[in-house]
């Protein structure tokens, strides 16, 4: 009799385990962003669908399936340690990326058109005020947020910083991000930048 219940006992966690197997790898990881700032070809191959996916839940099935496929995931706790401050980087830096990219390859702008109040905030605060030369950038102050053609690649969409007497330059919202990165995450920027922008975007 106590055969069988063993053999039960071992079908039971083999099925257990192919069901889990097959529910983790449902979906392969991707990632979530590597567009450069000024090619056209890498923004416009992210439509506005892909911008407005749900970003946690991309993070969390890439992280499973690391730690369930990768054997350095097991074997080597500085790769352990890099994944899970990786995924916190993106969890970070997602929403602005998507909302981002939602302003710019959404119809929702027409060229020239200026941010609403509050796309406006989102941008200033959490991208312009983080780029390498914002000051140079705002000048003698900003007006305004636009969205416009980039003046050298004409089929490329980018934001604009309006000034107050009337002037506006292009700014890079990859270039802000970038240096949120830095600023926030030391350690890590430098590889994470690395893996997750395309030396173009520089």
């Amino acid at each position: 009799m106590a055969t069988p219940l063993i053999l039960r006992q071992v079908l039971f966690h083999r099925l257990r385990f192919h069901h889990n197997y097959q529910r983790l790898t449902v979906a392969p990881p991707q990632r979530l962003w590597c567009t450069a700032a000024t090619p056209t070809t890498n923004l416009s191959s992210s439509s506005s669908e892909n911008a407005k996916e749900k970003p946690s839940s991309s993070v969390t099935s890439s992280s499973v399936l690391l730690k369930f496929k990768d054997p350095r995931w097991e074997n080597d706790p500085d790769y352990r340690k890099w994944k899970v401050k990786e995924d916190e980087i993106l969890r970070d830096i997602v929403p602005i990326v998507t909302l981002t990219k939602d302003i710019l390859h959404s119809p929702r702008y027409l060229d020239g058109e200026q941010l609403s109040v509050e796309d406006e905030k989102a941008v200033v605060e959490k991208l312009l005020a983080y780029h390498p030369h914002s000051e140079d950038k705002i000048g003698c102050g900003l007006d305004s947020i636009m969205v416009d053609r980039h003046p050298q690649f004409g089929h490329s969409r980018c934001l604009f910083v309006v000034r107050t007497d009337g002037g506006w330059i292009d700014f890079s919202y990859q270039k802000c991000i970038r240096e949120y990165i830095r600023h926030k995450y030391p350690a890590h920027a430098e590889r994470f930048i690395s893996e997750h922008f395309k030396r173009g975007s520089s």
